[in-house]
């Protein structure tokens, strides 16, 4: 069972994962680097534990805690319980669904994995804006897409607007990267695909 922990000092280090998650280029650095990726509303949390993401810790309005109670008693990472206040100056905005949840990454398998198995298959080039990239998962879920493949370029489907667009639909679709573009298409073609 996790531990609840009562945090009224927004500069306190243990809320670092949260902080600043309207810097879009702080973020796009600093969650990969370090493994991480934040999951916003019950929904999402609840559809990134169950798609088997590690939880690092949740930060949670007090009326969320009730809400949550079920993850929380499962949980061995710590839980933040946050005034809604407290929570707008850790993250630089007004955390609408009052619960955020640091997730620990997975490695990324690989494009010619994914290829090994799949029988539809979207690819995105250049796609760069994280609404648009979460857009597209959450259709290429209600599609019933086997899998998702990026260029080097694409945004990144775990920053926190690609998740919360998705409905978690990021995690329910396999997805990789191909290591260069075009010339990563040649893969994609020799596995079958037109």
């Amino acid at each position: 069972m996790a531990d609840l922990i009562t945090v009224e000092d927004p500069d306190d280090p243990r809320l670092r994962d949260y902080t600043g998650l309207t810097d879009v280029e702080l973020r796009r650095k600093r969650e990969p680097a370090e493994g991480l990726f934040i999951a916003e509303g019950e929904k999402v949390i609840r559809r990134a534990k169950e798609a088997g993401y590690e939880m690092r810790s949740m930060l949670l309005s007090a009326k969320w805690v009730d809400v949550m109670r079920d993850v929380i008693d499962e949980l061995p990472a710590p839980v933040y319980a946050v005034s809604p206040e407290l929570a707008e100056q850790v993250t630089g905005y007004h955390v609408h669904r009052g619960a955020l949840a640091s997730m620990q990454r997975r490695p990324l398998p690989t494009a010619a994995g994914l290829l090994r198995t799949a029988r539809r298959v979207v690819i995105m080039e250049s796609v760069n804006d994280h609404t648009n990239i979460g857009a597209i998962f959450r259709s290429a879920a209600a599609l019933g897409m086997d899998a998702v493949l990026l260029s080097p370029d694409c945004a990144d489907p775990l920053y926190r607007r690609s998740v919360k667009v998705s409905m978690g639909a990021v995690f329910s679709v396999p997805y990789a990267r191909l290591d260069t573009w075009p010339k990563g298409l040649e893969s994609v073609r020799e596995a079958g695909f037109t």
